[in-house]
């Protein structure tokens, strides 16, 4: 993949996202290396992302360079592992971002959807704050861990990935099942906790075709979009 690739990519990535309104006014950031450089591409803060084209996505070097959190945010998890961590994508999206405000709050096995993600999210339980320096950033990136989903408590979710479309199929997946969970926990009962050896093998499954399927999700998604 080249600059003008990833550019078209993402770009895409933030119309698709504010249609499905996973965004929170103009924050909220999505971010991907540029291929063989430790720059990443975001957005200019202040701009609705319904507004981004390829073109005026910013190339970002240092914490000049962008709004401060999505620097120190994004930067720390892409240098923590540059060949896996190509993607970076934080947003407050509601259904995730409830669980986030539980105490205890985690994304449970009760659902097919989310056993896509079974033994791979990390929590981190303490909100200190804004993310406005380095120490935060690497703090957050240190939790993560390896894992390509951060719940982060009083805030809200990271998710990242080699690919741009299964870094797409897994926040979209990830709000339906935390969708799912918050309406199953609304009516009182009990949530039905799926096996843990029916959630190892479902995983074991979803992961040998995860990327194909990715790619044709986010193909379908660019299609409706005219960037």
């Amino acid at each position: 993949m080249n600059e003008e690739t990833a550019r078209r990519d993402l770009a895409a990535a933030y119309n698709i996202l504010d249609k499905l309104n996973l965004n929170e006014g103009i924050c909220n950031h999505l971010t991907m290396l540029v291929p063989g450089t430790e720059t990443f591409l975001c957005i200019a803060y202040g701009m609705a992302w319904s507004e981004v084209r390829p073109h005026n996505l910013i190339l970002v070097e240092n914490a000049e360079d962008c709004e401060s959190t999505a620097f120190y945010i994004h930067k720390n998890i892409h240098l923590a592992d540059p060949s896996n961590n190509v993607c970076c994508f934080h947003t407050h999206q509601p259904y995730a971002t409830a669980l986030c405000c539980l105490g205890n709050g985690k994304l449970e096995m009760c659902h097919q959807n989310s056993l896509r993600f079974y033994d791979d999210i990390a929590y981190d339980n303490e909100f200190n704050g804004l993310v406005l320096d380095s120490n935060e950033g690497t703090n957050i990136a240190d939790k993560m861990n390896g894992k390509r989903i951060l719940f982060h408590s009083n805030h809200g979710i990271i998710v990242n990935g080699k690919s741009i479309s299964r870094v797409m199929d897994d926040i979209i997946y990830l709000e339906k099942a935390s969708e799912i969970q918050i309406k199953a926990m609304s009516t009182g009962l009990p949530l039905k906790i799926i096996k843990e050896e029916t959630c190892k093998q479902f995983k074991k499954c979803f992961d040998k075709e995860c990327g194909e399927w990715a790619d044709k999700h986010f193909e379908a998604m660019k299609r409706t979009l005219r960037v």
